[in-house]
């Protein structure tokens, strides 16, 4: 077809193959290019070797896109093309590529040399840059007082600086390459936690320096400073979550439901992932309601344990309860919603916990993301019971878990999450409004008369969660008692140990007008009600005296 074209007046084979050659590079299909060129040069620099090569020189310039002009015409075996290399930190550069063609007519094809990776290069030359980056921006609190400032990022309040802020060293191997493509140079120190790897790209501002081919220069530019960061960082709300969890390990996360601010992260609060245990059960109860399998007065026996699949799953301490589903859910029963959970299903279940942002991106840099097996990995209605009381193979962290309590306070409106004061704020519909009201009703009655009285706070009605995580794997159990020799033999009961399971609160505050979520986890610190919802208490105090 080419030749006939060029035969009746078309284009020359020669131009219709350069045309090839940038339209593929202009769209990254270094296959295509690579295509183009003679057979020689294909066999001496392999399609994946020639692709590592124009890569390779895509990072070293900061490039984001090629355009190209009109194809020139065929002139002693030449094709110029003018081109236009759009990079981050060079600017726009201009330049003709010139392809040298060896063969004719449809024979043609490009002779390949290093200088083809970049426009406007001789031959023999290479690329390389030198770039530095401007001094680094200042980290602002919620209020304005500077959180780390100037080259020694010192602060005037230190202790809160010291538990947010984070600290800045050498680039961990993974981001060494995305680093590159963005113009740091080969020493440059990033923010590797807190605030400062949160805010890495607006505080580094842009490098800037000189692109070399060989030893001319085809771009200089200074480095220009990223602009101060104005955190949602309360100083007060930081030091009362950071006092409240003390010397313990865990986290504590404070929030503005109605706009996804983070008003403070303490310890593990972002990264730290455990079995939420019964706070979980915020989850399950969603779903239950959504598909009207219960609802508040729906009521079930008043029991120790359940029995799924032959298997006894206790309440906790043995405890016996049940009645309705409100009072049920107050004395977080095992025993009601785990054949709840179960009866759910495992796809039910796990839609339900994607739409409080499970398996999703929290969109905060280096925040962990909490995870739910996919349906058809979770197992058994044993295992879809485990799940639906937050044990099993769910993971989440104190943050995701704040997340779960704003989205509820939202009367079903999951907010998106924000380190920024200045974000636009956006919430999305997740949850059918009525069914929230009602969760958030249920979620009262846990403060007011069931296992969460620890977090009461006098004139405010507060909405929560406890959650005691065992930290053993309760999808299948260690032994069955009654069923040795099949399963093995059961040990004698241990005395209550504390340190045998996780403490969980998850709350919102004023019930009636939420101003503030909080999620709190204390790794192996016994029942949530005893050592979280006191911690949860303390937080809610402080984030309601800072969104009045």
């Amino acid at each position: 077809m080419i030749l006939l074209l060029s035969l009746s007046g078309g284009p020359p084979p020669e131009k219709v193959a350069a045309e090839r050659f940038v339209a593929a590079w202009a769209r990254g299909d270094y296959p295509a290019m690579h295509a183009e060129l003679i057979e020689s040069d294909r066999r001496a620099l392999p399609v994946r070797e020639f692709s590592q090569v124009y890569r390779r020189a895509a990072a070293t310039t900061t490039t984001t896109a090629y355009r190209h002009g009109e194809v020139g015409k065929l002139r002693d075996g030449v094709i110029s093309v003018p081109m236009a290399v759009t990079t981050r930190v060079f600017g726009t550069i201009r330049a003709n590529l010139r392809l040298t063609f060896v063969g004719t007519g449809t024979e043609a094809r490009i002779n390949w040399a290093r200088n083809l990776v970049f426009p406007g290069m001789a031959e023999g030359e290479r690329l390389t840059r030198i770039t530095s980056l401007p001094r680094r921006a200042d980290i602002l609190a919620r209020d304005g007082t500077p959180l780390a400032q100037g080259p020694e990022r010192t602060s005037p309040i230190q202790d809160v600086a010291s538990s947010i802020v984070g600290v800045l060293g050498a680039p961990p191997p993974e981001s060494l390459g995305r680093l590159r493509e963005l113009g740091y140079p080969p020493d440059a120190t990033v923010g590797t936690s807190g605030l400062e790897r949160v805010f890495e790209a607006k505080l580094a501002g842009m490098p800037g320096g000189q692109l070399r081919a060989g030893t001319r220069v085809l771009a200089l530019t200074l480095p220009k400073p990223g602009q101060p960061v104005h955190s949602s960082i309360d100083p007060a709300v930081q030091r009362a979550a950071v006092a409240a969890k003390g010397e313990r390990l865990g986290g504590v996360a404070v929030m503005r439901p109605r706009t996804g601010e983070i008003l403070a992260l303490a310890g593990l609060a972002f990264s730290g992932l455990q079995p939420p245990g019964s706070t979980f059960k915020i989850i399950t109860l969603t779903g239950v309601l959504e598909a009207s399998l219960a609802g508040p007065r729906s009521t079930y026996p008043v029991e120790t344990k359940t029995t799924i699949e032959g298997v006894d799953l206790e309440n906790a301490n043995g405890e016996s309860c049940g009645g309705t589903l409100r009072s049920s859910f107050a004395h977080s029963c095992n025993s009601v919603f785990a054949p709840l959970g179960a009866k759910l299903g495992a796809a039910k279940l796990v839609r339900t916990a994607e739409q409080f942002g499970f398996n999703q991106d929290p969109g905060i840099p280096g925040a962990a993301t909490s995870v739910i097996p996919p349906a058809g990995e979770i197992g058994d209605d044993l295992a879809v019971a485990s799940t639906a009381i937050g044990q099993g193979r769910v993971q989440a962290t104190a943050l995701q878990m704040a997340w779960v309590a704003a989205t509820i306070a939202g009367r079903g409106r999951r907010p998106r999450l924000t380190l920024e004061t200045d974000r636009v704020p956006q919430r999305t519909r997740v949850i059918d409004a009525s069914v929230a009201r009602t969760v958030g009703r249920l979620m009262e009655a846990v403060v007011r008369e069931g296992t969460g009285t620890g977090a009461q706070i006098a004139g405010v009605r507060v909405a929560g969660k406890t959650g005691t995580a065992e930290l053993k794997d309760t999808s299948v159990p260690a032994c069955i008692p009654g069923l040795a020799p099949m399963s093995p033999p059961c040990p004698p009961p241990k005395p209550d140990d504390p340190t045998d399971t996780d403490a969980w609160f998850a709350a919102f505050a004023p019930a009636e007008n939420p101003r503030v979520a909080v999620g709190v986890l204390l790794v192996q610190a016994g029942a949530g009600g005893d050592t979280a919802a006191p911690v949860a208490k303390q937080a809610l105090v402080a984030g309601l005296k800072a969104t009045k």
